[in-house]
């Protein structure tokens, strides 16, 4: 068996056997089979596609490359939220409690950002002295005692998707829906958990920017999870405006906060209840989504999902006290205010702008090595379909050096559509795919 059989197997749109994935994907792990004939077969995937069979059997084989996590000690119906990234996506923040609260339990991997802000853990690290499980013990400890668990991801879970991911982001294939599956699920499926949900974000500040795109992805990462026996559903969710009012890492925390306290704002609180209902029926709590909009709004409403909150940061090394104390956290030195340019209804919110905006005073990462300034970020004061008048408040940069200030306030002009007709809020989910 050669590789460049494979590679051309895959061009001429053959569908590959499990010994030829094998020996392509061990090849490629152990140094065997180099980039140039890695390159060319996922410049052919991205070209030719791969079947249903192909793509699971490929899923696992990058999965089993590297550790696979179970819970023997975890008594909970495990759900395991991942997001394809947004600006403003502060959901795990909120979720995990509400889970817990519920008698469900998270127990999953997350990451750093890379592009307009931070990830989950940069979120949370904005908490002084607070620390991710790093090791399969610490995360069962936490989440046996709290019902989250949150891991970093680690270079023993699914070490041939990081250097398949490497590759892939220099030689333009990075787009592809297919491995952009793979990558995804093979994570997931590294981890136990009773359900998987994907919080596909579409539109302009999401990876997807079609709904045609995204159901794809979906179809695909859906088909692959169930098709191993884990189930598996996509929830395709908005990302045509930043999700809620604040773009950065500690300020995302203090929303997160506030949601728990019963302070929401509309499109996170949709997004929330949708993904915490789809868990409960899955677990066969409830049949609908009012049944489970009752018992959210108890947790929120009783203090226990906040409480929950306060005792997952304290076992994490942080502070709890933060989720009443927000001087705990990180402050910006200064604020700028940005006001409108027109007179209207706000059309549009271009969230990529608006996350590219918070990027530049150092609220996400350009590169790998750029290190994220937590106190800084952009607080947004109107929303799609909010009527504003010229020189009104739409936007406050909170930053600590000004380098950047003017470029950063441009943007959030422009990103800011304002017409003369009346808009109403967008729709946040847009389809369920399971």
């Amino acid at each position: 068996m050669r590789a460049v059989d494979i590679i051309d197997k895959k061009k001429k749109r053959q569908e590959l056997t499990k010994e030829e994935i094998d020996f392509l994907l061990e090849g490629y792990l152990a140094g065997i089979i180099p980039d140039y004939q890695m390159s060319a077969f996922l410049m052919a995937v991205y070209f030719n596609n791969m079947t249903k069979e192909e793509l699971t059997y490929f899923t696992l084989k990058m999965r089993n490359s590297g550790d696979i996590i179970t819970f023997d000690k975890l008594d909970y119906y495990l759900v395991d939220k991942h997001s394809t990234g947004g600006v403003g996506d502060k959901v795990t923040v909120v979720l995990g409690p509400i889970l817990a609260a519920l008698g469900m339990a998270t127990a999953k991997l997350s990451g750093k950002g890379l592009g307009h802000t931070g990830g989950t853990i940069d979120k949370f690290e904005s908490i002084e002295n607070f620390k991710f499980s790093l090791a399969k013990e610490e995360l069962v400890e936490v989440a046996g005692k709290t019902g989250v668990g949150l891991m970093g991801y680690s270079d023993n879970i699914v070490p041939l998707d990081k250097k398949i991911y490497a590759l892939r982001d220099v030689t333009a294939t990075v787009d592809s829906i297919p491995l952009i599956a793979s990558s995804i699920m093979s994570k997931k499926l590294a981890i136990q958990s009773d359900l998987i949900i994907l919080d596909v974000k579409v539109g302009d500040g999401a990876f997807m920017k079609t709904i045609e795109d995204a159901r794809e992805l979906s179809r695909r990462m859906v088909e692959i999870g169930n098709s191993v026996g884990r189930k598996t559903i996509a929830v395709l969710t908005n990302m045509d405006e930043p999700l809620g009012y604040n773009i950065g890492n500690a300020n995302e925390i203090i929303e997160g906060i506030e949601a728990l306290k019963g302070h929401w704002s509309a499109d996170l609180k949709e997004v929330v209840y949708e993904i915490v209902y789809i868990a409960l029926k899955h677990k066969g709590e409830v049949e609908t989504f009012e049944e489970a909009s009752e018992k959210i709004d108890e947790v929120i409403k009783n203090g226990k999902a906040l409480e929950i909150l306060k005792d997952f940061i304290d076992l994490s090394g942080g502070d709890g006290q933060v989720v009443n104390n927000y001087k705990l956290l990180p402050e910006p030195k200064s604020i700028i205010e940005v006001y409108s340019t027109k007179d209207g209804f706000v059309e549009k919110i271009k969230a990529e702008e608006i996350g590219k905006a918070a990027m530049v005073i150092g609220a996400g990462r350009a590169t790998k090595e750029d290190e994220i300034d937590h106190a800084v970020g952009i607080l947004l004061k109107k929303k799609v379909g909010d009527l504003v008048k010229k020189g009104d408040l739409i936007a406050e940069i909170h930053y600590n050096d000004d380098k950047n200030i003017e470029q950063s306030r441009a943007m959030i002009i422009d990103a800011y559509v304002v017409g003369s007709k009346e808009q109403k809020g967008i729709k946040n989910i847009l389809e369920i795919i399971e």
